[in-house]
């Protein structure tokens, strides 16, 4: 073991009981975190606007500043991003991320300078607890791959703007620059294709012990990366590769491919990072969930899903939670976002210490007739099928049909590139839908009452999804396939790949 996997299992000693405190006293520090952010911010443009001065309880806050997804507080963010001072967070941010959002298009979120390195923090801590809790350490002394964004920044009215990811990849902590690929030259390359293929040559031979990235991105570089070896698993051209860290999206429909790629169940952890700040992450390889970030600089509101789009939803704050119920995440942070529905949905599986699972986003559902399935049923139901039949599934995408051939029912319609074909793609679907009916009362009432036929599968030619991004523009990088939605654009685009 080399000197830094030595020293890492001493600091990673040392913030366990950091995290420990954490664990036991999440509510008092979600409490301090709200008056804190209230205290500095309320001479700022929002916080006089909402009566910051005023506010001395979580009550007093839910009266004077409503829940707003980014559409709502656009009109703050658009003075922030031109420049203008004190407008939701004291002085003007350090940097803009800007993301792709999924409902609200191109999204400038606000980083300021206390914000940054809680980021940083959390992304640390995630290995660190990993390395406490197995006595794993022997990755530190590898390479590192970060399959990420470009660290090229513009300036936007004077703040530097990028990814998120680019952004991070500027404050990687300096033990661990000599242990980091790619390189910053090909760290660089706009284009994902040529970017992952310069990164397999980049690596082919070098000592990768960690690799980090969204799943269907890493698949796509295991792939290449074993075609230049002649099908090589990844085991047998990275012998000490021991660790994946990945954030995002749910792993699990990647899990079997993965591991296939790999060549053994590799020890992975999950991270929720999002530009908006960095939620929880996976300190733990025997417990389920993730570990609720409470503070770094984060205030935490959660609306049962059910309710989110009520007129009058009801908005709790951490101590109200209960377990395993849905909860749209609403988000107070000290880089100025306010009342802001970040558009996940998250559940509670423990309360000592308090862990997350995110369950989906709360636009992305299917409720044409009235069923609201979401992504978490949706991706138990696949699952559970392709697991007892070894079937291996790529990606999928699933919208409803209302508008069926005459004499049809209306239907969901599942849109799936498969590792390989099932048998009998029919009774592959009749599988899926009792799966989905057991998870979904509603659904089950519309398929028994004869409102809705049985879903139907549509398998999908090899890269489909691949090909789909690449002809949206959203290749690699922080982009995902919504795996639902409640219209058929996806699902129109995807025609021409059925089999």
């Amino acid at each position: 073991m080399g000197l830094k996997a030595t020293l890492s299992k001493v600091f990673a000693a040392f913030v366990n009981v950091q995290l420990n405190k954490l664990r036991k006293n999440a509510v008092p520090l979600q409490q301090k975190t709200f008056l804190q952010l209230i205290k500095q911010a309320k001479h700022t443009e929002f916080g006089k606007a909402h009566n910051f001065a005023q506010i001395k309880t979580y009550a007093d806050f839910k009266k004077h500043v409503p829940v707003r997804d980014y559409e709502e507080l656009r009109g703050y963010i658009e003075r922030v991003t031109a420049g203008e001072e004190n407008v939701l967070w004291p002085g003007k941010p350090t940097y803009l991320t800007k993301t792709s959002g999924t409902t609200s298009g191109v999204k400038y979120i606000p980083i300021s300078k206390e914000s940054m390195p809680e980021h940083i923090k959390a992304a640390r801590n995630a290995l660190l607890s990993y390395i406490h809790e197995t006595g794993n350490a022997d990755f530190v002394d590898g390479k590192m791959i970060f399959l990420q964004g470009s660290p090229i920044l513009a300036k936007k009215n004077g703040i530097d703007t990028g990814r998120l990811s680019g952004i991070v990849a500027h404050h990687v902590p300096g033990y661990l620059q000599t242990n980091r690929l790619p390189s910053y030259e090909v760290n660089c390359i706009e284009d994902w294709e040529q970017k992952v293929d310069a990164i397999v040559e980049e690596t082919a031979n070098a000592d990768m012990r960690l690799i980090s990235g969204i799943p269907p991105w890493c698949q796509m570089y295991f792939d290449r990366l074993s075609a230049k070896f002649d099908g090589k698993k990844i085991k047998d051209i990275f012998p000490n590769f021991k660790l994946y860290v990945y954030g995002g999206v749910n792993y699990e429909p990647y899990r079997s491919r993965m591991q296939d790629s790999i060549g053994f169940a590799i020890d992975t952890i999950e991270t929720y990072p999002a530009s908006e700040g960095f939620i929880a992450f996976q300190d733990s390889q025997k417990e389920k969930g993730l570990l609720l970030l409470v503070d770094s600089g984060i205030f935490y509101e959660f609306i049962p899903a059910d309710e989110y789009f009520n007129e009058n939803p009801t908005r709790v704050s951490l101590e109200d939670v209960e377990l395993n119920k849905n909860y749209a995440l609403v988000m107070n942070t000290n880089a100025g976002l306010w009342g802001y529905s970040i558009g996940d949905t998250v559940k509670f599986v423990s309360k000592a210490p308090y862990r997350i699972v995110v369950s989906g986003r709360i636009k992305h559902y299917i409720s044409a007739f009235g069923e609201h399935v979401i992504g978490e049923e949706v991706e138990q139901a696949l699952l559970s099928v392709a697991n007892q039949e070894g079937l291996d599934i790529v990606e999928f995408t699933v919208a409803p049909q209302v508008n069926p051939d005459a004499g049809q029912l209306p239907y969901h319609e599942w849109f799936i590139e498969f590792g390989q074909q099932p048998k009998d793609i029919g009774d592959f679907a009749l599988k899926v839908d009792k799966a989905l009916q057991k998870k979904n009362i509603y659904y089950f009432d519309l398929i028994e009452g004869n409102i809705l036929q049985p879903l139907i599968v549509k398998a999908l030619k090899k890269d489909t999804f691949i090909n789909y991004m690449r002809s949206q523009g959203k290749l690699g990088g922080q982009n995902k396939v919504p795996r639902l939605s409640n219209d058929r654009k996806i699902a129109e685009e995807l025609k021409d790949y059925i089999i």
